[in-house]
This record gives C-alpha cells, structure tokens and sequence, in this order.
C-alpha cells in the first residue's frame, strides 16, 4: 500500500475540517477564532498541492477534494460571514428578513470560481480573477476591523447595509473577472524578475505592522489594484 499518495489528500480533509470548525465559530459571532481556522485552512490548502507535487501522486481525485475542501473554507464560510454581519447591522437599523440571505452570494460567485478553476488552463503559474482564499481572507477581516478599530467612521461604514451589498456583488465579481493577477511565488532568486513581488510583500508587511487586522483587507484591495497597473504597463 502507498501511503505516500494518501497524504495530500488527508491533509486537504484537514483544510476542509478547518472550514466545518469555521462555520461553527460564526455561528457563535467568534470571528477572530473563525479567521484563525480559515487561516489554517488555507496554509494546509497550500500544502496539500506541495506534497502531491513532492511525492508525485498528483491526481483527478486531489484535485477534486481540493475543490470541495475550498468550496467550504473559502466559499461557504465568508458568506455565511457576510450573512451575519448583515443580519447583526439589521438588529441595529431594521431590514427586511430575506436582505441577509444576499450575503451567500459571495458563495455562489466562490462556486463558479473554482469550478471554471479546474478546467481552465490558462492558471497554471499565476490566476486569473482573486483567488478563493484570499477573498475568503478579505471578508472574514471586516468584523475583526469592526471589533478592534476605534474609529467610528469605520464601524458606520461596514455596517451600512448598502456597503455590505456593494462588498458582496465587488467580491462574487471580481472572483471570476478576467483580471489576470501576478503570482506571489518566487521561482528565481532575482531581484529583478522578483521586484513586483517584493514590493508587494514588503508593503504588505509593514501594513500589518502598522494596521494590524485593517490591514488584511488593504493588502488584497492592494494586490488587485497592483496587478492592474502591471497589466497596463505590460500592455505598453
């Protein structure tokens, strides 16, 4: 028996119970313990594809429980997040019943992302569209920087119900936009062929440093926005 080419494989289950402990810790409104599993989730996410590419047991069946274990991580749990601060914002404003329900269709544009993931060959080395994790980590933020901002502009801004629907449709859109993104990974160790990348962690650092949980958001709103400009440059 191979046991080499069941380890992949038990360690994506892994991402996916990551993802079942999640959804349990936002139906208790523990975001920050939410988070931390989602985080957990998706570093056994990456390692998953490394020891299949490691032990050269790469498989349909991987790549399909990949999916599935991501589906639930990093599709299910941030809508079931953005349910619930639309639902927590309707105890405070009043809304009808059926508006916080809108919230899974980060979910549904997750759905559709990793399903056209699979079949589309053009994202090998880099993607095309935010990936499901980091929208995953972008939306599971927002009630940590509610929770732990001191600025009152902040909290009336993310529990605007109008600035939750415009955060829904911007993320279920650019999930599955033809918006080509640069790959983190570094293959070469040129600063050179490298220095978007290095940028680009380099801020991301300091941004934690200096903002803390405010700045999970900016840094992926910053990684979209710096993949556009890098597409514009290279088109010219």
């Amino acid at each position: 028996m191979n046991i080499k080419k069941h380890i992949p494989n038990l360690i994506t289950l892994i991402n996916l119970f990551c993802g079942c402990v999640a959804i349990v810790y936002v139906s208790q409104n523990n975001y920050l313990m939410a988070f931390y599993m989602v985080c957990l989730g998706i570093f056994f996410d990456f390692f998953d594809g490394f020891f299949a590419r490691l032990f050269k047991v790469s498989s349909p069946l991987g790549l399909q429980l990949d999916s599935l274990a991501d589906m639930v991580t990093s599709g299910v749990t941030p809508g079931y997040v953005m349910y619930s601060m639309f639902t927590n914002s309707a105890h405070e404003f009043g809304t009808h019943p059926a508006i916080p329900f809108l919230g899974f269709i980060i979910t549904l544009g997750s759905c559709y992302r990793l399903a056209n993931f699979n079949i589309d060959t053009r994202q090998t080395d880099s993607f095309i569209g935010l990936p499901t994790p980091a929208n995953a980590l972008f939306i599971l933020s927002l009630p940590l920087v509610i929770s732990f901002s001191d600025s009152l502009m902040v909290l009336e801004i993310l529990t605007n119900q109008w600035v939750l629907l415009v955060i829904t449709l911007c993320s279920a859109y650019i999930l599955n936009a033809e918006i080509p993104l640069f790959a983190l990974k570094i293959k070469k160790f040129s600063v050179k062929e490298n220095a978007l990348q290095i940028v680009f962690l380099i801020i991301s650092v300091l941004m934690i440093v200096f903002l803390q949980y405010m700045a999970i958001p900016l840094i992926i709103a910053f990684y979209v926005l710096l993949s556009i400009i890098n597409n514009l440059f290279l088109k010219k």
